[in-house]
């Protein structure tokens, strides 16, 4: 083994002339971190204002204007909502390969500006939508294809929006800071629970103000507002194109990257690793392009490591590269496939935790509708679609306790930098969840007994109102907004700190395509549930009159799984290793867990 020993001395000490040549030739970046915050969180605000306004009372749009039965809407809006967030994964693929954060993210804004017009034209234009179906009649006349075709043109440029907003919005903001100083390191974790304090903010307007202007006003006005907001975003999203930090694309190297340690992984599987030395065996190149941090050897998905094995006929360049990528990879490749294989396991029980919070935005919805909404003894009535600002308001007090308070008593206490670890902030979230379904579960059965022994009124094509107030069902929802704090805003901090650097749009991509997970599987959990219990003794749980089901049985069901879920999710993190943590046992193998900012491939003003 002396041959391949002398073979990588000379590789890592050619890899450390350049990385000194590389650092040196790089350009300063003016990282302006909070300055322009205004322009991205304001982008971000004024964005989810319109896309939120328009989205949050869709499902009653399409019962009520396009005369679309309980089921088939709340199915179009499990599939539009998983479809867009599935749709991330292309977008993040786009902008990470070939355009990169700040394009992509202008375009998809247009886009979704697009797609909220036209859906705001079916509501001005009288022959894109069907007939008005009366409170009295039986009957309705439903949407033509045209009309539907028109509807789900607007859905589609939404998707197309969302499919390069919302995997690069939350990381172009991270771009903004330099994490390799404190206080861009404190920027950084601040901005998470910041950027969730906006997004739940727009969201609580959109529920309040504009769904009260679309159901008492005009649904033309009211999905006009959205419109105009999205304009705005887009406004003011150019408006600081001279001050961002805007971090080039870097080409099909890291999809192709992973591939070529799994082939070669694959071509050297009948290798035997325990007849090479970690110390001398395994090829240690690190790129000095690469804007990912170095990362330490671990012991998980050991057979990985026969990718870097060093052999007789693997060819070495003279700057320490591989001269066949596709026969020899290095360590720090097989460590940055190993980061995402360890990462799936627990998106997985992500999406299996969402399914919970679905339920508030979509049966809620119905439950509101066949509650009492009054307020106090008075006639104002709470709009059913803006029940769910009660999720959002919980969220947006608890954020800045939790970053301004708790975060930093807990420091002082555990010595981590977010006061717990990320897994613990998601593993209490899921926890929060599982409370959230089970109060869900008694509300809705209380809500149903009243409804049948003593109703208030009547809603139209639904059945008999619940003298319940609906002032019930708000601590489902704080519990959902409090579990939305610790479990969605931790998804996204762990998906952000554990992909490599150069994936961080794909990082944010993931994320939303366990949403899309949870929404395919609640829309499938639906029908299979409506499909079983049709026929059966106790009759259809999912019925258009909610008082003729049993929703609280299929909330139960939702807790029994919430509960699978958690006990899962604890066995899966006590078995994950944290990016940088390993057990490295060579000096060629123990590299800096550092960022380089100065290899950082970017545009700068």
């Amino acid at each position: 083994m002396t041959g391949v020993e002398t073979m990588g001395k000379n590789e890592n000490q050619s890899v450390e002339k350049n990385e000194k040549s590389v650092i040196d030739e790089e350009p300063k970046i003016n990282y302006r971190g909070w300055k322009v915050m205004p322009f991205i969180i304001g982008n971000e605000t004024f964005e989810k204002l319109g896309t939120i306004g328009t989205l949050a009372n869709l499902l009653v749009y399409l019962t009520t204007v396009f005369n679309l039965s309980s089921l088939t809407a709340t199915n179009i809006i499990n599939i539009f909502t998983g479809s867009a967030s599935l749709s991330t994964l292309l977008g993040a693929f786009l902008c990470d390969t070939y355009f990169g954060r700040y394009k992509t993210l202008g375009f998809c804004t247009i886009a979704s500006f697009l797609g909220l017009l036209v859906i705001q034209l079916t509501a001005w234009i009288k022959k894109m939508h069907p007939p008005h179906c009366g409170s009295e009649s039986i009957t309705c006349t439903g949407p033509t294809t045209g009309q539907m075709t028109f509807l789900l043109a607007g859905f589609g440029l939404l998707i197309v929006g969302a499919a390069g907003i919302r995997p690069c919005n939350l990381a172009f903001g991270v771009d903004q800071f330099n994490p390799n100083t404190e206080s861009g390191k404190k920027g950084i974790n601040s901005f998470f629970n910041w950027y969730f304090f906006t997004y739940t903010f727009a969201q609580m307007v959109s529920l309040s103000l504009i769904v009260y202007i679309q159901s008492n006003v005009s649904w033309a006005i009211g999905l006009g507002i959205p419109a105009a907001l999205m304009l705005i975003s887009c406004t003011l999203y150019y408006t600081g194109s001279n001050y961002y930090v805007k971090v080039k694309a870097t080409g099909p190297a890291p999809l192709t990257s992973l591939a070529q340690a799994v082939v070669v992984a694959i071509k050297k599987r009948r290798l035997n690793l325990s007849e090479y030395p970690l110390d001398s065996s395994l090829f240690a190149y690190v790129s000095p392009q690469s804007i990912n941090s170095k990362l330490l050897h671990t012991s998980q998905f050991r057979f990985l490591d026969k990718a870097a094995i060093i052999t007789p006929q693997d060819g070495i360049n003279p700057d320490g590269s591989a001269s066949d990528p596709w026969s020899l990879c290095s360590m720090q490749q097989v460590e940055e496939l190993k980061c995402l294989l360890r990462v799936i396991p627990i998106w997985f029980a992500g999406i299996f935790f969402y399914i919970a919070i679905v339920q508030q935005n979509t049966m809620l919805v119905f439950q509101a509708l066949q509650s009492d909404r009054r307020i106090l003894s008075t006639n104002f009535k709470i709009l059913a679609a803006s029940y769910t600002i009660f999720q959002m308001l919980s969220l947006t007090i608890w954020l800045p306790i939790y970053d301004r308070i708790l975060v930093p008593s807990l420091q002082r206490v555990t010595k981590k930098e977010g006061g717990i670890t990320v897994l613990q902030r998601i593993g209490f979230g899921m926890f929060l969840s599982i409370l959230c379904t089970m109060v869900s579960g008694v509300v809705e059965e209380r809500r149903r007994t009243l409804a049948l022994t003593n109703p208030i009124g009547l809603e139209p094509r639904k059945g008999a109102i619940s003298s319940m107030s609906g002032l019930w069902l708000v601590p489902q929802l704080t519990l959902a907004g409090l579990s939305d704090a610790f479990a969605i805003v931790g998804q996204v901090e762990f998906f952000y700190k554990q992909f490599p650097e150069n994936m961080k749009s794909l990082a944010a991509s993931l994320f939303f395509c366990g949403l899309a997970g949870s929404s395919y599987l609640s829309s499938l959990l639906i029908s299979i549930i409506h499909r079983a219990t049709a026929k059966s003794s106790t009759g259809n749980w999912l019925p258009q009159d909610l008082n003729k089901g049993r929703l609280d049985y299929f909330y139960y069901i939702i807790t029994a799984l919430e509960v699978v879920n958690f006990g899962y999710f604890i066995l899966c993190a006590k078995w994950y290793k944290y990016k940088g943590t390993g057990s490295s046992s060579s000096g060629d193998l123990q590299l800096d867990q550092v960022s380089k900012p100065s290899e950082r491939t970017v545009n700068t003003v």
